[in-house]
């Protein structure tokens, strides 16, 4: 049986978060890439478009989440789940969420795409200028730095291409200098244009 069949059944030929019967189609649910019955739901064009396009959502449309966030499957229960964590400064979607229960490794797979994490907790490295640094840029050093453990000076005005951020401290960087891998704070940068 075909996993398009299989979702059909399953959802009785309907969107498996809102209940809409027409332009319906298979949805992988991310980060998965396996394509079966267990990692997919069976879901109408509307509900696809603003799950993949945030600034689309109508907020009222996801009213159906309601009844939706029961549903048995973990497909579905994820999506509902990530869909009332995006839409929750709304008031009453952090109230369902209040009521929804998921087992363990339903919540782990739920949250694997950081739709729980509000974006004013995400620690920024910033530069010197206030500028938000991203993995890959290239930054220019403002001042001389004494590297430990060597015997060189970074100069001022030195390029350091494909900066790494350092995951648990928003103050560090990594880059390379003459063929040394270092932390360099990003009080000491600024992002080159």
């Amino acid at each position: 049986m075909s996993i398009e069949k299989e979702l059909r059944e399953r959802s009785n030929s309907k969107c498996e978060l809102c209940g809409a019967e027409n332009d319906l189609s298979i949805y992988q649910v991310p980060p998965e890439n396996l394509e079966s019955v267990d990692k997919c739901i069976y879901a109408c064009s509307a509900c696809i478009e603003q799950i993949e396009n945030p600034e689309k959502v109508d907020v009222n449309h996801w009213r159906c989440l309601n009844d939706s966030m029961w549903n048995e499957n973990a497909p579905v229960q994820v999506m509902a789940w990530r869909m009332l964590n995006r839409l929750k400064a709304e008031g009453w979607p952090q109230d369902l969420l209040d009521m929804m229960y998921l087992d363990e490794e339903t919540l782990v797979w739920a949250k694997a795409t950081g739709e729980d994490i509000d974006p004013d907790d995400i620690k920024k490295h910033i530069d010197s200028n206030g500028a938000e640094l991203q993995a890959g840029d290239t930054v220019v050093l403002i001042k001389d730095l004494n590297v430990k453990g060597t015997s060189f000076t970074a100069k001022r005005g030195t390029a350091v291409r494909g900066i790494a951020l350092v995951a648990d401290n928003p103050e560090h960087i990594e880059g390379r200098i003459n063929g040394q891998q270092i932390v360099i704070l990003t009080k000491f940068v600024k992002r080159s244009n």
